[in-house]
């Protein structure tokens, strides 16, 4: 069965293609003796793994990359596998994915940091529930990456194979009439955005366009019914609860929502509806936008709820025969490119988002300044063009912020 796990190791190798790259290649650091790789399904955390491997191991002998979710997992511990490894064949680098399909990962995890000091593990996992509340704390031994989908720019350079660089926040803001000028001189921009939004978060869309939609329903029901049942080991009736909320998410303006009454409507108490959408956040299926207030009173104030991204919203709403809320998609679409690049973002009482002293306000091309003339740093966010103009920037730009 080890060469089993061997094969399959040496096949994706080399299955692997070097051309194009997530953003978190060139910032990711091997020095660690412990690192994890957190992000939802489907976002392409093996890929990142095996081109990592490529870069840094010239010598695949000293390394090695296996799943987590084997059938080898059935009868032996991962473990007793690196324990083998180590002391047969002197690996010292281990690249382990889908490890929360492992029962016992963080007490093993914990058990070879402290065992083996020269021993490197990298590790991938779809949900961070565990690390977040894993009594094993591993947390503190381990650096910690995010991967989330595709940004805009990314999506562009590997379905066109172009080359476009990313924009920081700071750059953005102070820069975004120049960088108007590089946008208008890149072709059918708005064309290619609009396709993202509707499919272009996640890699597999190169793998067959079709059924897109499916595996996107596919990712949201495994989420549920096996990461949050799984840590949570909650009944398939709460189970599919979670599901009616996703369902009324992708059938509503934005707006703030009420726990009280999003609880009134699913016959649950509010204080269940908000644990509810505190798990789909956690799991990657919901974003909550707080106030910018802190403490007790701010969190019980109303906050903003949407679907993880745009992708969802469509996927969800296909599924539902809804019609889609392009203001819905708009604020979304600022939202997942935002917070996915690491800002925070909270819900503005001035305009629609602020993100440290900026304020936002989303909209659609005609979109005007009258909202917020008096709001100070206050940037009008505008759908459907790549013209910036003072105090105005279009929600495209924000997709190369990652």
């Amino acid at each position: 069965m080890l060469d089993s796990l061997q094969m399959i190791f040496d096949r994706l190798l080399s299955e692997t293609s070097m051309r194009h790259h997530r953003f978190l290649y060139n910032q990711f650091n091997m020095n660690h003796r412990l690192t994890g790789l957190i992000g939802a399904r489907g976002v392409g955390k093996t890929t990142l793994l095996l081109q990592l491997i490529k870069r840094h191991y010239a010598d695949s002998s000293r390394v090695f990359y296996f799943s987590a979710d084997h059938i080898y997992f059935k009868e032996n511990t991962v473990y007793g596998l690196i324990e083998e490894l180590y002391l047969k064949r002197s690996v010292t680098t281990f690249f382990i994915d889908e490890i929360h399909k492992y029962e016992n990962w963080n007490q093993e995890l914990k058990n070879i940091y402290d065992g083996f000091p020269d021993i490197k593990i990298i590790f991938s996992g779809s949900s961070s529930l565990d690390l977040i509340k894993g009594s094993y704390d591993l947390s503190r031994r381990a650096a910690i990456y995010h991967l989330p989908g595709l940004s805009f720019r990314e999506y562009l350079n590997f379905s066109l194979d172009t080359d476009y660089p990313s924009y920081s926040f700071q750059e953005l803001m102070r820069d975004y009439l120049k960088i108007s000028q590089e946008m208008a001189a890149r072709p059918a921009l708005l064309g290619h955005f609009h396709d993202y939004l509707k499919q272009g978060f996640y890699p597999f869309l190169a793998e067959d366009s079709l059924s897109y939609y499916q595996k996107l329903l596919r990712v949201i029901d495994k989420t549920i019914y096996e990461d949050i049942s799984n840590f949570y080991n909650l009944k398939t009736s709460s189970l599919r609860i979670m599901g009616k909320i996703l369902n009324y998410l992708a059938s509503i303006p934005p707006g703030e929502i009420s726990t009280y009454n999003l609880g009134k409507n699913l016959k649950i108490d509010d204080k269940t509806a908000a644990s509810y959408l505190n798990m789909l956040q956690e799991t990657g299926l919901v974003e909550i936008i707080y106030p910018r207030e802190t403490g007790n009173q701010g969190l019980r104030k109303p906050e903003k709820v949407f679907l993880n991204n745009t992708n969802f919203h469509y996927a969800l709403g296909s599924h539902l025969a809804s019609d889609i809320v392009i203001g819905t998609i708009r604020e979304l679409a600022f939202i997942q490119a935002t917070k996915n690049s690491e800002l925070d973002v909270f819900h503005s009482k001035q305009g629609d988002y602020q993100i440290g002293s900026f304020t936002f306000e989303i909209g659609g091309k005609n979109k005007t300044r009258k909202q917020v003339a008096h709001v100070e740093n206050a940037i009008v966010v505008k759908d459907d063009t790549v013209s910036a103009t003072p105090g105005s920037i279009p929600l495209v730009f924000f997709g190369f912020l990652y």
